[in-house]
């Protein structure tokens, strides 16, 4: 809901993180606020959602505690009634300090959503930021000589000192299309690593994921799992609509919330307007299709790399963002299907290959899974290093869920806060992304991907999308990209996101 830029125990001027905090307007033009003494600056931006009183701004004061927070605890309250808190607010950000206050770091096992926050304790000059389980919330940190940075965008942190290009990390993204492992392009800007917590200089493990064998939930306990995942979801005070592709996972969210708008995009001779057509003649929202051309594509491509600094992930970001530009005008919040892939094994062909296999083979994960024409083992080896499981299925089944769903979140969070608007993705909630690890190859693929949400809810879904085949998120990159001298399409474009931050494209 907001962005976040704070400086602990550095010699930066609050001119200069004012100023720095600026570039991140988009994340939250609704209120901006800063508090500092000579220890600690913090800064925020906001984009209102719960609670719209200015009592909620921030940064947040609790006794001696202050607070810059960007996310939604969608439990909050659930937590005010559990944990006998006394607030004053109606929101969700006094809950993330009052509890805080009452249980210190283990606050963090009884939050259920998406959150970055850095809370400074005037009394003892304890430092505690913390980033949600799965990453879906961005934040960034920089260990400068002096003191600590956090900011949840790399374009003020670069403004605020400058930073050399790792050349590992554009090796990365060349292989897999994003950086991991904390890593960003630029050596001395990292990413807060998800399920963490900092506290007075060191980072902590707080959760990670079991992927050993389990036994499937039932039909009915999946079913409550995901209409509860998005009801608490759908808390807001602002308009609240929902992306709808078509496919099967959009559909699904549509149809649980019927918001009075849902929304497509795409290209006038690629996309999926036909089916998201069909989804609503039986759900009977206002559907939007939103049509971009080429020319647009590159454009709005160019200035979204420049003004992120760091390239993008998936073509289809500029899609996203081009749609929910559109979107702002109706909505504030807009849920999207991201996770349901990792969730349900819905890239069949990897997950039936890791099935099939008795060892590891990283030659075949390379061939299933890499873009482009790269062969870079060393990178490959590097993203796999911490993977855990003890087979190939549940070591891949790891890596989509933590490692591999970290692009596709830092996708639709960047596309859409560049819009000011805040996305929500419920397969992502931690209650089901618990449950389901580990639960048998059988029961996730059956006779067909997604076998258990389809028969779930193939009663509120009309037969058609049920039964629709699974397609990507079409962009037509071969006719984008008509000019290449070599390599792929795919090659081409991240070729095209390295050349506008003006970084060497040749192959290492």
């Amino acid at each position: 809901m907001c962005g976040i830029l704070a400086a602990v125990r550095t010699d930066l001027t609050p001119q200069a993180l004012e100023e720095a905090l600026t570039l991140m307007t988009h994340r939250g033009p609704d209120y901006s606020g800063n508090w500092s003494n000579q220890e600690v600056w913090l800064g925020h931006l906001r984009l209102a959602i719960l609670d719209l009183d200015p009592r909620s701004n921030q940064p947040f004061t609790l006794g001696k505690l202050r607070m810059v927070y960007n996310g939604e605890i969608y439990n909050y309250l659930e937590l005010i009634k559990e944990h006998h808190l006394q607030v004053h607010t109606a929101g969700d950000t006094e809950v993330v300090l009052a509890m805080y206050q009452k249980y210190g770091k283990d606050c963090l096992k009884y939050f259920n959503g998406m959150f970055a926050f850095v809370i400074y304790d005037e009394e003892t000059g304890d430092v505690f930021a913390a980033r949600d389980r799965l990453g879906i919330k961005p934040l960034y940190f920089r260990n400068l000589q002096k003191g600590w940075l956090f900011s949840s965008e790399i374009a003020p942190l670069i403004q605020l000192k400058d930073s050399p290009i790792d050349a590992f990390a554009i090796r990365q993204y060349r292989k897999l299309r994003m950086t991991v492992r904390e890593h960003t392009i630029y050596e001395d800007i990292k990413f807060f690593p998800a399920a963490h917590y900092f506290f007075n200089g060191t980072f902590h493990a707080y959760w990670d994921l079991d992927v050993s064998p389990k036994e499937p939930p039932t039909d009915e306990e999946l079913q409550a799992l995901i209409e509860d995942a998005v009801k608490i979801r759908r808390r807001a005070d602002v308009p609240l609509g929902c992306y709808l592709s078509g496919g099967l996972d959009s559909t699904i969210l549509s149809f649980l919330v019927k918001p009075e708008h849902v929304w497509t995009v795409g290209f006038p001779n690629l996309n999926e307007f036909e089916w998201s057509s069909l989804a609503n003649e039986k759900l009977k929202s206002k559907l939007h299709q939103i049509t971009v051309n080429k020319r647009e594509f590159i454009q709005i491509g160019q200035w979204m790399v420049q003004k992120r600094k760091e390239p993008l992930s998936v073509p289809n970001e500029i899609l996203l963002y081009l749609m929910t530009k559109v979107v702002k005008t109706k909505n504030t919040v807009i849920l999207s299907g991201e996770g349901a892939d990792e969730l349900f094994w819905g890239y069949d062909r990897i997950f039936k290959w890791a099935h099939a296999q008795k060892e590891f083979d990283l030659r075949g994960f390379d061939e299933k899974y890499c873009y482009g024409s790269h062969r870079d083992d060393e990178v490959l080896d590097y993203a796999l290093e911490n993977i855990k499981g003890h087979t190939p299925l549940e070591k891949t089944a790891y890596y989509f869920q933590i490692v591999h769903l970290q692009g596709l979140l830092r996708r639709v969070d960047n596309s859409t806060m560049l819009c000011s608007v805040e996305a929500r993705v419920p397969f992502v909630d931690h209650r089901l992304v618990e449950r389901l690890a580990g639960t048998p190859f059988e029961w996730k693929m059956g006779n067909s991907f997604k076998e258990p949400l389809k028969r779930i809810f193939k009663n509120l879904l009309p037969k058609a999308i049920i039964e629709r085949k699974k397609i990507g998120f079409p962009v037509p990159l071969e006719s984008i990209f008509t000019n290449r001298e070599q390599g792929t399409p795919m090659d081409a474009w991240l070729d095209f996101n390295l050349q506008a931050l003006n970084i060497k494209t040749q192959t290492p």
